[in-house]
């Protein structure tokens, strides 16, 4: 198969790993940047050009989308699924996840567990807004915020009153979060690929932190994951419409809670902390997927005849 990685960094090890996996199943890899692709937009015949040229006879597309371009790079990949190109993460799935607000409101229409959210405009709201959350502290989140970057912690409602104030004085969209103390800091990864949990890893932020990201210095080990969080994790993708996943989940005193969706989880982490072939399995997934589209469309033209 001819399979693209939609990537800004060809030398990020993610996007590494996927070319490497690809490469070694006998697939023709392709690392193409996003913002360099330029689009004619026609009825009869979509494409998609980079460097010059065509970008055709493409099985498949992988996202690897950054957050702060997100507004192109799903406006590319749109462009790939006009031109019947299978991508592993569709457009609006990609969209939906990286909506924070929006992908709360999805987990919130499927039941899933999540914590307790405020959102508000007028400073003249945040005290109920704060009330509906429940005692102090709270989280504040950036909505554009990544990787653990724009999240605060109130130690008390004074405090969260002042920082939301200044937040929404700069006109910067935030949400307010009920802090889950029993979490100890630490949250879980899961992995999912084709709407099955492949991987998890526990992640345990810096002493001090409450904050788990390994960005920001946590640690991250292998981990066992209850039933529970398992499917909490599959439903919380579905969700999104999300065939690759990874979803993040804290262990609260009343089941799992779902904090965030993330359509472009990194393979690092997880494949370290894991020993997995975390790439592999998303290139076999690929295959699978892609070989019953073709098998379809077959007898799709067979019934025709």
């Amino acid at each position: 198969m001819k399979i693209a990685v939609l990537s800004r960094g060809p030398g990020l090890y993610s996007t590494k790993r996927l070319v490497e996996a690809g490469k070694k199943r006998g697939h023709e890899m392709h690392v193409i940047d996003t913002l360099r692709c330029y689009m004619n937009i026609a009825s009869d015949n979509p494409t998609i050009h980079y460097q010059g040229k065509k970008l055709e006879g493409f099985d498949a597309v992988i996202p690897r989308i950054a957050p702060q371009r997100t507004f192109y790079g799903t406006a590319v990949l749109r462009q790939f699924e006009a031109m019947n190109v299978f991508s592993v993460n569709s457009a609006i799935a990609v969209s939906n996840s990286r909506d924070k607000l929006r992908s709360l409101q999805l987990l919130s229409q499927r039941g899933v567990g999540m914590p307790v959210t405020g959102f508000a405009h007028s400073p003249d709201d945040i005290p109920d807004m704060l009330e509906m959350n429940g005692e102090a502290p709270y989280v504040i989140k950036l909505l554009e915020g990544t990787q653990g970057i724009g999240v605060v912690l109130a130690e008390n409602e004074k405090s969260a009153e002042g920082m939301i104030e200044a937040f929404m004085g700069i006109n910067a969209d935030i949400m307010v979060q009920e802090f889950i103390e029993e979490a100890g800091g630490a949250d879980i990864r899961c992995f999912v690929v084709g709407g099955t949990v492949i991987a998890a890893m526990k992640r345990q932020g810096r002493e001090g932190d409450f904050r788990s990201n390994l960005h920001r210095g946590g640690s991250a080990n292998i981990i066992e994951i209850s039933a529970e969080e398992r499917a909490t994790a599959q439903e919380a993708a579905n969700a999104m419409g999300l065939n690759i996943a990874g979803v993040d989940i804290l262990r609260s005193d009343r089941g799992p809670l779902v904090l965030e969706v993330n359509s472009s989880p990194g393979l690092e982490g997880i494949e370290v902390a894991t020993k997995q072939d975390i790439a592999g399995i998303i290139i076999e997934f690929i295959e699978n997927t892609v070989q019953k589209r073709h098998e379809e469309g077959s007898s799709d033209r067979g019934e025709e005849q």
